[in-house]
């Protein structure tokens, strides 16, 4: 650890959030950090050449106005009802401290994007893991019913298993607290829960440019709720940081969310190609979750998933392995383009014919 003299002690006890390895070795095939296998909108790479200009001198709108008025006429919601931020992981800490407080434990899932448990450490507040069912699925019933407020990805992360409507709204409405779903991954297959809104005052759903948008590279997330949780989230962040989303990623997130026709393309070659890729796994000895997000969750009926991760790696293909309870025989395996795929398909055959 080196020297820790000056370290306060906060820091000395917290255990960061590791992200999935971004190598520097060529060639290899990136099939563990969930990107978009595809680029951005070509009319993104002309507002990010048009936002790269003697403006730059200048600071960017603070609000953010013509960004969140695209999304929100997206999303048929009004302006102040939308919140952005550099990264929905941004949005996501802002939110624990708008809404959670540290007297009152919030409740989460066991097994969920493993930074919900790195703020709440960070934060110094008490979290309550709700374990998922046997079957990966999240235990609507036990996440319902709390007072300080829950959390939880939908589709969830890592597992890719969506809910439905009426399970987030039976969470929702029997929270006293703030309800935050995080639907990083639900165009991919689920259903938002942006259309519960009018039903669930409570509710504060967080998204991101990073996976259907193809704008990893640029940090933008955003939430929408009502104009009460908004405010919220704003009072926090002004008095937290001053710095906005930079005039480059606000042009080019704007373009993005209005070239709606682009996405949904991407969108469904994404899904067609986990679809097609899902039973050819299968046949290969994995069991998958029916996946609703750009990812599978598999696990091998013989082969260990720590060294299977390890063969691949060395056939120039990287998936994610997670090494905890429960989940520690599963890949979580990025859905790539068709060529990727059948290089995967190709390396795992050989693999295991090896083995």
């Amino acid at each position: 650890m080196g020297d820790m003299r000056y370290w306060s002690a906060l820091a000395k006890g917290i255990s960061p959030y590791v992200p999935g390895e971004q190598p520097r070795i060529p060639h290899l095939i990136k099939l563990n950090t969930n990107e978009n296998p595809y680029p951005p909108s070509p009319k993104v790479i002309l507002a990010v050449q048009g936002a790269a200009d003697a403006s730059l001198r200048l600071y960017p709108d603070p609000e953010s106005q013509a960004l969140r008025a695209a999304i929100a006429k997206r999303h048929g919601v009004k302006p102040e009802q939308v919140f952005v931020g550099n990264g929905s992981d941004e949005v996501l800490a802002l939110a624990f401290l708008a809404y959670f407080d540290r007297d009152e434990p919030f409740r989460m899932p066991d097994i969920t994007y493993s930074f919900y448990p790195v703020y709440a450490q960070l934060f110094g507040m008490a979290a309550e893991t709700v374990p998922l069912e046997d079957d990966f699925s999240l235990p609507v019933e036990k996440l319902s019913g709390g007072t300080g407020g829950v959390i939880f990805a939908n589709p969830n992360a890592p597992t890719s298993l969506a809910i439905g409507l009426d399970d987030v709204r039976a969470i929702a409405s029997s929270t006293e607290g703030a309800a935050i779903v995080d639907e990083a991954y639900v165009e991919f297959g689920a259903q938002s829960a942006i259309a519960l809104l009018s039903d669930c005052p409570n509710l504060v759903v967080v998204r991101t440019f990073s996976k259907s948008h193809a704008l990893a590279g640029l940090r933008v997330g955003y939430a929408i709720a009502s104009p009460d949780l908004i405010e919220a989230l704003n009072r926090v962040k002004n008095s937290f940081n001053s710095y906005p989303l930079d005039r480059v990623a606000q042009a080019a997130a704007t373009a993005s969310i209005e070239d709606e026709h682009y996405c949904q393309n991407v969108l469904l070659a994404i899904v067609k190609t986990r679809e097609s890729f899902l039973p050819r796994l299968e046949a290969l000895g994995f069991t998958c979750l029916p996946s609703k997000a750009n990812f599978l969750f598999a696990a091998h009926k013989t082969h260990a998933a720590a060294r299977l991760q390890k063969s691949l790696r060395e056939h120039g293909v990287l998936v994610r392995h997670f090494n905890a309870p429960r989940i520690d025989n599963f890949l979580r395996i990025t859905v790539g383009t068709d060529d990727e795929m059948e290089r995967l398909v190709f390396s795992l055959q050989d693999i295991l014919s090896l083995a």
